[in-house]
């Protein structure tokens, strides 16, 4: 899955390196302000690619002293720097530039290069997003879930930032060139602008949106409902349990979960009982869920105001899973 990311990411930081000195060189000529919010657009993405890849070799360490949980979040944090990156380095600039030309006007420099860096920057930034998103319905296929839902709930960072990023940027050439030809048609150079300040809102959601998510995930978000779910029916199910006190899990990194549960156990059970039902307990979840890494049983005395709380949380996630 690492791996798959990497290459995914790899392609959009060469895609975007290319497009960003074309679309610089392209501004540069023609003096749109569209086409140079464009290029700031690339620089921004093509920084957050380093960004990426940093999360992915950082991620890969193994556990140690100092963390012992490993390195996972290492993905959230970078991920959130991605997405500073593309308000700062892309929005900012972007509207900035629109504002300017629709202040003070510019001088259209013609069309055809523009149109040429475009339809390049296109067929570039097209073919990142087809790898982008090759990667993601072959993980939502795997998952059995539809591709929609699937990235929406998915806790990859990585990939889900280049689609994003990917997505933003196709629909941003459009509104580049949409600027661009209607400041040439009608010598208005407000079109110029108001693309630009489009595409700079469109960053802006973009990273927005992502570092909404990636918040969650660095603070500590809970594992996706269907598997907290299935780990509360199976232990409450278990014969040796009377009472799910409390079930918290916690996303270690986009395939790493840890579960931790206070559970009531039956008082004549002995204590190589106790430590059968917990070996078998954890293979039995590692066996259905590959994601869970670390499983903390304990063994707690009974609290029915507790119970409840829990049991209203998973009752609240049930009605929430599509039928």
């Amino acid at each position: 899955m690492a791996s798959e990311s990497k290459g995914t990411v790899l392609v959009a930081l060469a895609a975007n390196l290319l497009i960003a000195i074309a679309k610089l060189v392209g501004g540069v000529l023609s003096g749109s302000s569209s086409m140079l919010a464009e290029a700031a657009h690339s620089v921004a993405d093509t920084l957050n690619q380093v960004f990426l890849l940093t999360s992915l070799k950082v991620a890969a360490r193994p556990a140690d002293a100092d963390h012992p949980f490993g390195y996972g979040k290492a993905r959230f944090f970078w991920s959130l720097l991605a997405a500073v990156g593309i308000f700062v380095a892309g929005a900012v600039f972007s509207i900035y530039e629109g504002v300017q030309t629709l202040l003070h006007g510019n001088e259209s420099g013609g069309i055809l290069v523009p149109y040429v860096v475009l339809g390049v920057a296109f067929v570039a930034e097209g073919g990142s997003w087809l790898k982008a998103l090759h990667q993601v319905r072959g993980e939502a296929r795997r998952n059995g879930r539809p591709l929609l839902r699937y990235i929406r709930q998915s806790k990859d960072p990585t990939v889900k930032t280049v689609l994003s990023e990917d997505s933003a940027a196709v629909l941003g050439l459009v509104l580049a060139a949409i600027g661009i030809g209607m400041h040439h048609v009608t010598g208005q150079a407000w079109w110029d602008g108001a693309a630009a300040i489009a595409i700079g809102l469109l960053l802006a959601v973009v990273a927005v949106l992502l570092g909404r998510d990636t918040r969650d995930l660095l603070i500590g978000e809970a594992a996706d409902p269907e598997l907290v779910l299935d780990v509360h029916v199976r232990l409450s199910q278990a014969p040796e349990v009377e009472q799910v006190v409390e079930l918290l899990t916690m996303h270690l990194g986009p395939n790493s979960v840890l579960v931790a549960a206070r559970i009531d156990l039956r008082d004549e059970l002995r204590a190589a009982e106790v430590e059968e039902f917990s070996n078998r307990t954890e293979t039995e979840l590692a066996r259905r869920w590959p994601e869970i890494t670390q499983v903390f049983l304990d063994p707690t005395r009974s609290d029915p105001e507790a119970a409840a709380r829990t049991q209203h949380h998973v009752d609240l996630l049930r009605a929430t899973m599509p039928r």
